[in-house]
């Protein structure tokens, strides 16, 4: 090509990319949206992931698309956000579906039930499993779409002033813990308590409550548990791989370009990614330091889980006799885990149980 040619063509060049370039921002418009948070900033992980959606978006767009992002209880208490996104109070919320079963007992399914996916395989059913979009199929019912936004691994059992070694010892016992789980609890003698984040400290410090879970060891020990009640169980068997969700309400999300869809869909599996590594990487050292600090670990017997076991199926199967919606959904989950523990008994389990035992010698 001579020169004078070449010229030619990389100025003819130069001016499409200047008359492309407009036309891309021009199709990419201004929106603002706000969100609401189920938690407290303090509790910087399982609110951050909120924080971390709002991040990826608004560099994924140029700052065009701004996520804003308010605590629990600044537009609306954190059991409500829901609520906010379904009648477009706000655009958007963060928060674990479980804590609507008063709405829906489906609901929890789509966080975590008891006995079910660890948190792997619920990010597995949820997005190749059909667990999506069986999920958003009931959430449409209410007015939003759905998002895996997070995940804090297999909780913790909870805080006991007491030692629990039988079912008998869970007789009359009052424990903070709500929905499903709460129900399932109720069948085995626990007197379930509502109680929001703030107000356990207070109520186990003043004996109004014999026990609390919450999350994990890193939240708990910020929530300062550890100073009123000594023995902390393991494992959360009513939580072992909660999803939190991010919602968006339907019609918002509906009318948003295709390429924003795409982009809040990213920001909410990146922010799922995060939540679940940053635990991962807080609990062990809060751990060390709880039990440093004289908090005494305790594993649920094997007595107290299978009872525990019996009553959650026999609550599955009363819910399931009257609500279809649940029935359906249950049952998709439980064929789902049967299939995945088959599997994790032949490598993943055997591998980990190996490093577990060999730990101190590597």
């Amino acid at each position: 090509m001579k020169r004078r040619d070449f010229l030619k063509v990389s100025a003819a060049g130069a001016a499409a990319t200047a008359v492309a370039s407009p036309a891309i921002a021009q199709s990419s418009p201004e929106i603002k949206w706000r969100l609401t948070s189920s938690f407290p900033k303090s509790l910087d992980t399982i609110y951050g992931g909120a924080e971390q959606v709002s991040k990826y978006v608004a560099e994924m767009t140029d700052n065009k698309f701004q996520i804003q992002v308010f605590a629990a209880g600044e537009i609306v208490p954190g059991l409500q956000a829901l609520d906010a996104t379904s009648n477009n109070t706000v655009e958007m919320c963060h928060t674990v579906s479980y804590y609507y079963v008063g709405k829906d007992p489906t609901f929890a399914i789509y966080a975590s039930v008891p006995f079910g996916l660890n948190a792997r395989q619920q990010n597995s059913w949820w997005s190749q499993g059909g667990g999506q979009e069986l999920g958003n199929e009931f959430f449409k019912k209410f007015g939003v779409v759905g998002f895996a936004t997070g995940n804090t691994g297999t909780q913790m059992g909870g805080w006991f002033r007491k030692e629990i070694k039988t079912v008998a010892d869970l007789s009359g016992l009052k424990m903070r813990i709500g929905g499903i789980a709460g129900q399932v609890l109720q069948k085995v003698g626990v007197v379930p308590q509502q109680l929001a984040g703030g107000d356990i400290y207070p109520a186990l410090e003043k004996g109004t409550i014999d026990a609390a879970e919450w999350v994990g060891p890193y939240d708990d020990e910020k929530l300062g548990f550890q100073k009123v009640a000594k023995f902390y169980y393991y494992p959360g068997f009513w939580e072992g791989g909660p999803m939190v969700h991010a919602f968006a309400n339907l019609e918002k999300w509906n009318s948003l370009p295709k390429n924003y869809q795409a982009i809040l869909t990213n920001a909410c599996a990146n922010a799922n990614s995060w939540m679940n590594a940053r635990y991962d990487m807080q609990n062990p050292s809060a751990l060390k330091r709880l039990v440093a600090g004289g908090t005494q670990l305790r594993p649920f017997t094997n007595e107290v889980l299978e009872a525990c076991l019996k009553a959650t199926n026999e609550l599955w199967a009363e819910i399931s006799s009257k609500n279809p919606d649940f029935k359906k959904s249950i049952d998709a989950m439980q064929a789902y885990r049967s299939d995945q523990y088959l599997w994790w008994q032949v490598a993943e389990y055997t591998y980990d149980s190996f490093m577990i035992r060999s730990r101190t010698r590597g």
